[in-house]
């Protein structure tokens, strides 16, 4: 198809722009040939007539298709120009947030100025091992691939990233090198990756410095050569620099700074060890200040020098190195601040005693004097003689900075050296990969002789970079038989001539710089004359004759010629070097010993970079005046010499290349300038390679792919079964021009738009069959859509019509009653209101007459009581003034009668001084006296009557005023009641006048009341209507309310259910943390013993063999011997043979260091280990015991008392005859013996004490015996009792055994002795035959006396316990110790943890370990030796008792109880067990271990036979009571598990194997073990197989860990042969045919990076899983464990799918969320297959589920981000965020996620508190439990096969 033909109407072009670069627009109308104008349409909106150029008549470019747009390759891009590349990338870049993007071979790097979380080592792991083309674009998919090709190619490869200064250069180089150190390793404990990383602090801090571009800008190019062994693993590293901007020491531009270890000095200069070097702030010196910039913001320079020299610590270099280096770095700063003061116009001096000079010669060692006369002098040589010659102060000046240029340059050189010394590495060098930093192309306003050379540089990469391009692409064609054609593409060899070759700028320069007057001037004069006019890349600017240009690869350049000779020269005055060289100071001399020898100058020009060369050139031989020459050479000379070795190197490599790209000059973050990305895209070579894949064929299909894709463009007879054939034919149909695609051995090629062109057949073809679906669909809908819609109307009308005719009738009706209802109402209404006037009047008249005649009752009664008031008053004033006036009268008369009385008195006085008087009166006296006796009688007779009278009268007189009292106070009392009366008269009157007014009142507002009453009663019926409707919603909403509530309350009942279920899965996942913690703490002690055992391996091989270099070879040994405390002793009899195979281990001092290095390690990991295996297993026996505590309690109790008597009655008849036997061995001593025998120094005498005495400590045992059993038939009593239902008869055992202690024993039978009666009916009940009371009388003198006892030894126990509770209290502290430096060194990598923690250890530890060893192998001794003679004596003692027992009649046989000694006990029964010699034990291990091939036991035997022959062989060695057989046996049999595992540890069926193995070895142990909790499934034939002699609880947890690690090591096995199945099944196969469409990506992934292996299916993971269940279940592996396992596979299939789902913009699509949900839900039904949906396996795929489902979600509104929030509550917002961002359309009907729909879930997720991590863990591994699986086996009916090998063992 014509190109002509594609520019249709609505097809969108691009057009220049001067702002835009590139502006995109749409055609309006078609285009014809001829037309000189196109009407186009721009995307902001307005028309444009867009003119052709009349010469070219070239079309604007065409854009690609919506789909393509984003793409992860530029050559996937239908047409490839440079608008399509500018705005894929910044599509990518801004909409997408991706900074990676691929063209070709090219991975183009956006620098994005923001830290982004795609850098882990989770990340790394994804891209480790996969292709280069299969995710998405990345540093690390470079760095693989580079990794990968060196490995399979066996070549050395070269990384080549290259920029401009702030592009991200350095980052990409550190990441690379990053991802080396984490993929390779290290293959040696040097740590060679981690000094690989240290050297790039150290390098940016002397090579490094902030520009106005970057704040952290190399100012050298540096290739870093990283060497591997044959193993591909990291073994050292070598650095070349190259151009050293030395001019940066002496001069900064404003607003940057001098390199960064200067700033990172004066930060420090506060610190001790800095003093000497007398520094200051900054802008104190003047090489630091010029930039005015002194601070980057967000760095700290002293942490930075801290760092730094961390690193140079770290890389080996000295304290006294360091400080050297500040010293010479210190005096360079000091030497900036030397001044100078001019004398005349030709020479100048020093001012004396200058302080900076003074400090600099202190610091450099040499003289003041010397170097102040060397700085304002030189030496002139001529042919006749020498002579000394002052300078001028700006010669001084730039001496000056030359001299400090210089020994920078040469510290700088003396550094890399000594990095390259660090990490060099003694062993051969396999192959490396060569990492280059280098400056890109550069162009300023200036430009000078620093970017000539780096232009230079970049132009011979350049023609290295399109060379190794074309070479690809010819490759390519080559590969698939294409016709090839000469593609033409840019060769800047011209311009390369131009510079390099004879008479070129470079040569010219040189020669300029010999001749003795050569300038800058008549250097430009011969370039004009040589090149001007003559080359046509070389040209003059029109008004400048010191200036030329160059056409480069990228853009013209324009250099000043000003400069060039003097940087080129490089001089430095060499009295100057000579005064350094003549330093005191050791290190000075050191950085120019090499001056005569080395080919880099030994000096600096005043602006000039330097090359420093990696290693020196030989010495030559010969005169001196050779080493003068090569001294002399050029800076463009060596650097020539150099690039051309650099580009050797790279030619000798397989190159990959990194361009890296500035977005803008302003450092914000992801802000894309299109001016600056396409100057760097032309200028690093991404728009070359672009054009020459267009000159070819860019794009191609497989095809497959090609069918795939466009098998809707065939008919039904094009295809064919030959898929090659049918794509041929529907090409030959489909484009005519035969030239436009090629046909290879395996792919399709096209030119550039061809796959548009096909692409837009597709999509009309589908758009029209859509069209045409849609037609019927909507058809069929709107069809539907009617006969419903009149369906419904009918009946609606029906429904309609009626209800208005019922609602007619309801109306009239209404009307007629509302009529009625307002004729009765109005009539109640008036009568009501007349009622109402007529009772409110009654009610007025009323109350107003009764006032009336109240006022005048009250007011005649007030007249009343006023005159009886009147009355009484005025009586009792007359009464009143009555007695006044008598008694006035009769006191008047008292005074006249007294008067008169005085006058008569006088008179009688005087008559009686005269005795005629007294003659007088007693004339008649006699007479008178009777007259008065007369009289006297007669008045005491008046007297006495008067008297009387008096006292009637006084009581008549007293009830007077009683009653007269009484009146007063009524009239007191009616004066009050008058008085109120009267107050409430007035009130009543000011009522009634009130009232009067109030009825004024009232009647004038009746009329306003009735006026109102109207308009109330219309508001009210509004009202109540109102109302009537509001109680109706009120009533609707107390529903709602009602409801509501109903819901809240089962809303509250939920949300408690869920608290709980939150709660319990809270707890359970604590319990999950901490036995992942301990399972990890196990799989790292594992990984640290396998370390070991390769350790002891390698060394062996280094002394054996001669051969140098490291070779690893497979080991079948491990050294448990570290593991285990209780497998050190056996460790050296175990294996002889291995011991034969190693005699040189023990001769090798580095065995026991790294093993003592290893002992505390796993001193620490066994502490924590059993500290959480208690926890552990505390907890599974309250689940457990909780659960069967009421359903097996009646059963349990019976079982423990029948079983307890049986014991009890045991013992207590042994401890009888023990009793017994004693007494007789009493009397045989003392009757039957002879004299000398018995003689207390006898031998005979001995033996009997020994034996007397081992069997009172027996009968002690019995004892403690027989009070444990009764304490425990107390408590078994008390909890028979029903008031006790607490006590749990499992608890009480428990408790007793814990008593270890005598005095706890003697303790506890003491208190049950005082609190405990039994009553006399359990007395017989357990007394039935008489011995336990005989027993109890015969004992309690002995229990006194061992109650005393037992009190001594708990007064000693008690003081043992206080010094052990010290012991343990420092322990504790020691352990939090340790604690603290673990968590310390677990920040550092894995290898330099273990050499951290354990190096201040390994001292204390060997004495430790030597004295432990000494003291155990003296207890065995000890042990052995008393066994020895036990059995001696115990022999020699029978023998005795035979010679005795012949003398005794046979009635004392009968009476006395025999010695049971004698006579062997009978057991019960002794089937079940297995014996074997212990010689036989490694034959046993090697024929049932060993060389056991698990296939044929799995088909032909019962699952776990190993397990239960071991088992049995356990429970003879428990029968013999032979501690040191049960420990060898088992000890061995653990160590022959873990040898055939690491033998066999890849082959997934000896590893299920022997989980299930260890698994029902380890149920054995505990269901035989006679514990209560693991008894109770048993029966009481397997009840009696207990172990009785030993408690193998330490052995139990030690084959728990082992089950672990085995686990482990399966779910590795499981996880290697997934891996590389669950991409291809899961992500890449289709298994629902055409649902997803290939992707029109042009297939662009390097060659070398497709591997040809079988493509695998979701039937393929399928039939594995299977393949894994079947095994499995034929070991006879537990289901619970089982379950574990499948879970755990499921979660690396769902976390392997989604990480590559995340990582993979091309599989981010509708249909592949489709494809994925189908290929989930057929693992659920092979989940329900199986019957392990209780597994928990479904719930590890739901990450992967919402992913899928987030695929296929509408994507637009905020109801759809809402849903997505709700729906995706198992993925993170980074996973969520990251799915959107990559969602991509396949078809064109689908639609990109809008950046503010990205947005909005994002501030919707804000809240969410969830991991920042991209990916999924997919090396977790969930917490393993072994849940209790007893056997209903019984061992006396297992068989042991002939098969095995086993016939020296027989059944017991």
């Amino acid at each position: 198809m014509a190109a002509s033909e594609l520019y249709t109407k609505l097809a969108r072009v691009w057009i220049p722009d001067p702002e835009e670069v590139w502006k995109s627009a749409e055609l309006l109308r078609d285009y014809k040939p001829g037309d000189k104008v196109l009407l186009l349409h721009l995307e902001e909106g307005k028309d444009l007539e867009y003119r052709l150029d009349p010469k070219t008549k070239e079309l604007p470019h065409l854009r690609n298709p919506d789909i393509l747009v984003g793409e992860n390759d530029l050559t996937a891009l239908s047409y490839l120009h440079e608008p399509a590349v500018l705005h894929n990338l910044r599509v990518r870049f801004i909409d997408s947030k991706l900074i990676y993007t691929y063209c070709g071979i090219v991975l183009v790097a956006i620098n994005p100025y923001e830290q982004l979380p795609i850098y882990g080592e989770d990340i790394i792991n994804a891209y480790s091992g996969q292709n280069m083309g299969d995710m998405d674009p990345h540093i690390f998919a470079v760095a693989e691939e580079a990794y990968k090709q060196m490995a399979r190619d066996e070549r050395n490869q070269s990384i080549i990233v290259s920029g401009e200064s702030g592009a991200g250069k350095t980052v990409s180089a550190k990441y690379a090198m990053r991802y080396f150190a984490t993929v390779s390793g290290s293959a040696s404990e040097a740590n060679v990756e981690e000094k690989v990383l240290a050297s790039n602090p150290i390098m940016e801090s002397i090579g490094n410095a902030k520009t106005t571009r970057n704040d952290n800008s190399s100012r050298f190019g540096k290739y870093i050569e990283i060497g591997f062994d044959k193993r591909y693993r990291i073994i050292g590293a070598n650095m070349r620099t190259y151009l050293l901007e030395k001019s940066r020491v002496v001069f900064q531009a404003e607003e940057e700074r001098n390199y960064h270890i200067f700033y990172q000095l004066c930060a420090s200069a506060k610190l001790p060890e800095f003093k000497t070097l007398r520094l200051g702030n900054a802008n104190y010196f003047h090489y630091t200040k010029q930039g005015g910039s002194p601070v980057i913001e967000g760095i700290d320079d002293a942490k930075e020098m801290a760092h730094t020299r961390q690193a140079c610590t770290l890389l080996g270099i000295s304290e006294s190195s360091q400080m050297g280096i500040f010293r010479i770095l210190a005096s360079i700063l000091h030497l900036g601040n030397v001044g100078f003061t001019s004398r005349d116009s030709d020479s100048c001096a020093i001012p004396p005693k200058h302080e900076p000079l003074i400090i600099f010669c202190e610091l450099m060692g040499v003289d003041y004097e010397e170097m102040g006369h060397w700085l304002c002098h030189r030496k002139l040589a001529t042919a006749a003689e020498t002579y000394i010659k002052p300078i001028s102060k700006l010669q001084a000046t730039n001496a000056r900075d030359a001299l400090a240029k210089h020994i920078y340059a040469k510290l700088f050189n003396w550094i890399v050296d000594h990095v390259n010394q660090a990490l060099h590495s003694t062993v051969k060098q396999h192959s490396f990969i060569g990492v280059l930093d280098i400056y890109g192309f550069e162009t300023f306003e200036i430009n000078s002789f620093e970017q000539f050379c780096i232009n230079y540089a970049n132009e011979k990469l350049q023609q290295q970079f399109n060379m190794h391009v074309f070479k690809l692409e010819q490759e390519e064609y080559m590969k698939e038989q294409i016709p090839w054609t000469l593609i033409d593409f840019y060769d800047n060899q011209p311009c390369i001539n131009l510079i390099e070759s004879k008479l070129g700028i470079l040569d010219l320069l040189d020669e300029e710089c010999k001749m003795p007057k050569g300038s800058d001037d008549t250097w430009a004069q011969k370039l004009y004359n040589t090149h001007l006019n003559k080359c046509a890349l070389f040209e003059k600017p029109r008004l400048s004759n010191k200036a030329f240009i160059i056409q480069h690869f990228a853009d013209k350049v324009e250099y000043q010629c000003e400069g060039f000779l003097e940087k080129n020269k490089d001089t430095v005055f060499e009295e100057q070097i000579k005064v350094l060289k003549s330093s005191k100071f050791k290190m000075l001399p050191e950085l120019f010993q090499d001056d005569e020898k080395t080919i880099s100058p030994t000096s600096a020009s005043s602006s000039g970079r330097t090359l420093l060369t990696r290693t020196p050139a030989k010495a030559t031989k010969g005169r001196p005046g050779q080493a003068a020459k090569e001294h002399k050479k050029t800076v463009g000379l060596q650097f020539r010499n150099s690039l051309h070795l650099l580009m050797e190197t790279l030619n000798a490599t397989t190159p990959h290349y990194v361009r890296c790209i500035k977005p803008n000059d302003f450092k914000f973050p992801f802000t894309f300038d299109e001016k600056r990305a396409v100057q760097q895209l032309r200028a690093c070579g991404v728009l070359e390679t672009i054009r020459i894949s267009a000159a070819g064929f860019p794009s191609r299909w497989t095809y497959q792919e090609f069918f795939s894709r466009y098998r809707v463009l065939m008919k039904q007879k094009d295809v064919l079964s030959d898929r090659k054939q049918t794509c041929k034919n529907v090409l030959e149909k489909l484009i005519l021009d035969k030239d436009k695609y090629q046909f290879g051995k395996t792919k399709i090629f096209f030119r550039a738009g061809q796959v548009a062109y096909l692409e837009k057949l597709r999509a009309d073809k589908l758009r029209a069959a859509c069209i045409r679906i849609q037609k019927t669909i909507r058809g069929w809908l709107l069809r539907k859509k009617y006969l419903r819609m009149r369906k419904a109307a009918i009946a609606v009308q029906r429904y309609v019509r009626g209800y208005q005719a019922r609602c007619y009738a309801a109306f009239l009706r209404s009307t007629k009653a509302a009529t009625t209802i307002q004729k009765y109402w109005r009539m109640y209404v008036v009568r009501r209101r007349y009622k109402i006037t007529h009772a409110a009047t009654i009610v007025l008249q009323s109350y107003l007459r009764g006032c009336l005649a109240r006022n005048r009752y009250r007011k005649i009664l007030r007249a009343h009581k006023v005159t009886i008031i009147q009355k009484w008053v005025r009586g009792w004033l007359a009464r009143t003034h009555y007695r006044r006036s008598l008694h006035a009268v009769i006191y008047l008369q008292c005074c006249f009668r007294r008067m008169m009385a005085k006058r008569e008195l006088k008179k009688l006085r005087i008559e009686a001084r005269s005795v005629e008087r007294y003659k007088k009166l007693h004339i008649g006296m006699e007479n008178k006296i009777m007259q008065l006796q007369r009289k006297v009688d007669e008045q005491n007779r008046d007297y006495k009557s008067l008297m009387e009278k008096l006292t009637n009268l006084e009581g008549a007189y007293n009830t007077e005023t009683e009653k007269l009292r009484n009146d007063l106070d009524r009239l007191q009392l009616s004066e009050e009641e008058a008085k109120v009366a009267t107050k409430r008269v007035l009130s009543l009157q000011e009522e009634i006048a009130k009232l009067r007014k109030d009825l004024d009142q009232t009647r004038s507002e009746k009329k306003s009341i009735e006026e109102n009453a109207d308009r109330y009663k219309q508001e009210t019926d509004k009202l109540v209507s109102n109302l009537t409707e509001e109680n109706t919603l009120l009533k609707q909403e107390k529903e709602t309310l009602n409801h509501r509530i109903v819901e809240q309350a089962k809303e509250m009942t939920e949300t408690m259910e869920k608290k709980l279920l939150e709660e319990t899965k809270q707890l359970e996942l604590d319990l999950n943390d901490e036995r992942l913690r301990y399972q990890n703490l196990l799989n790292e002690f594992s990984r640290l013993e396998e370390r070991y055992d390769d350790l002891k391996e390698e060394m062996t091989l280094m002394l054996n063999v001669s051969k140098p270099g490291h070779r690893r070879t497979d080991s079948t040994h491990s050294s448990n011997e570290s593991e285990y405390t209780f497998s050190s002793e056996y460790a050296e009899t175990e294996d002889a043979p291995m011991r034969a195979e190693e005699p040189s281990e023990k001769k090798v001092p580095l065995d026991m260091s790294l093993f003592l290095k290893l002992q505390k390690r796993v001193t620490e990991l066994e502490q924590e280990k059993q500290a959480m295996q208690d926890e552990l297993d505390r907890r599974e026996e309250q689940v457990l015991r909780s659960k069967a505590k009421e359903e097996e309690r009646p059963q349990i109790r019976g079982a423990e008392l029948e079983y307890e008597s049986l014991k009890r009655q045991e013992l207590e008849s042994e401890n009888k005859k023990l009793k017994n036997e004693l007494n007789e061995l009493r009397k045989a001593l003392s009757e039957k013996g002879a004299p000398e025998v018995t003689a207390p120094g006898a031998p005979a005498y001995r033996v009997l004490m020994e034996q007397l005495t081992s069997v009172s400590e027996e009968l002690d045992v019995r004892k403690e015996e027989v009070l444990i059993l009764r304490s425990q038939l107390v408590s078994q009593k008390e909890a028979i009792q029903p008031k006790n239902t607490m006590t749990d008869s499992t608890i009480l055992l428990e408790d007793v055994q814990k008593m270890k202690d005598k005095g706890e024993i003697a303790q506890a039978y003491i208190g049950l002795k005082e609190t405990n009666r039994w009553p006399a009916l359990d007395c017989q009940e357990l007394n039935e035959d008489g011995e336990l009371w005989l027993v109890y009388e015969g004992l309690k003198q002995a229990n006194r006396l061992l109650e005393s006892q037992l009190q001594a030894q708990r007064r000693s126990h008690e003081n043992e316990a206080e010094a052990l509770r010290g012991e343990i209290q420092s322990l504790k502290e020691e352990n939090n110790r340790q604690q603290q430096l673990l968590a310390q060194n677990l920040q550092l990598p894995p290898e330099a943890r273990i050499e951290a923690s354990l190096q201040h250890e390994i001292t204390r530890l060997t004495n430790e370990n030597l004295d432990l060893m000494e003291q155990l192998e003296k207890q065995d001794k000890t042990v052995r030796k008393l066994k020895k003679q036990l059995k001696v004596f115990a022999k020699k003692i029978g023998e005795l008792e035979v010679g005795q027992m012949e003398n005794i009649s046979p009635g004392q046989i009968i009476d006395e109880p025999i010695r049971p000694v004698n006579i062997p006990r009978k057991e019960k029964d002794f089937q079940g067990m297995l014996e074997y010699k212990k010689e036989d034990e490694p034959k046993l291990v090697k024929n049932l271990i060993l060389e056991l091939k698990p296939r044929g036991v799995a088909v032909n035997l019962i699952p776990g036979l190993p397990a239960y022959i071991l088992f049995m062989c356990v429970r003879h060695a428990d029968y013999l009571n032979d501690d040191q057989k049960v420990r060898s046996l088992l000890t061995s049999t653990i160590n022959s598990i873990k040898k055939v595992l690491k033998k066999r540890g890849d082959d997934f069926e000896t590893v299920s194997f022997w989980l299930s193995n260890t698994c029902r070895f380890l149920h054995c142990l505990k269901q035989y073990s006679g514990e209560e909790g693991f008894m109770k499934h048993n029966t009481s034939r397997q009840n009696e197989h207990c172990l009785t002699n030993f408690d193998l609880a330490e052995y139990r947890q030690v084959l728990s860990d082992l089950a672990i690690q085995i686990y482990q090591q399966l779910v590795r096995v499981l996880e290697n042969i997934l891996q590389p199945m669950i991409v291809s099944g899961m992500l890449e196969h289709e298994t629902i045919q055409g649902m997803s469409g290939v992707k029109p990506t042009g297939l662009r992934k390097r060659t070398s990076s497709i591997a040809d292996e079988g493509a695998y299916t979701l039937d393929s993971i399928l039939q594995q899983l299977g393949s894994f269940h079947s095994v499995m279940c034929q070991h006879g592996m537990d289901p619970e464990l089982i379950k574990q396992v499948v879970k755990q596979m499921f979660y690396i299939v769902g976390a392997v799918t989604l990480n590559n789902l995340l990582l993979r913009k091309d599989m981010c699509s509708w249909s592949k969320g489709m494809q994925i949900r189908y290929n989930v839900s057929q693992l659920e039904e092979w989940l329900r297959d199986k019957n392990l949906m209780t597994s928990g396996a479904k719930e590890t795929l739901e990450p992967l589920i919402q992913a899928a489902q987030l695929l296929q979600v509408k994507k637009k509104t905020d109801e759809d981000a809402e849903a997505i929030c709700s729906m995706c509550n198992a993925l993170t917002t980074a996973q969520i965020v990251k799915v959107l961002f990559l969602y991509t359309p396949v078809n064109e009907f689908e639609e990109r996620v809008s950046v503010s729909f990205i947005r909005t879930i994002q501030v919707r997720l804000r809240d969410r508190k969830d991991s920042p991590q991209l990916l999924m863990d997919a090396k977790h591994i969930f917490p393993v439990t072994f849940p209790f699986n007893p056997s209903s086996l019984a061992l006396e009916t297992i068989q042991i096969p002939a098969s095995l090998g086993l016939g020296f063992i027989a059944r017991v």
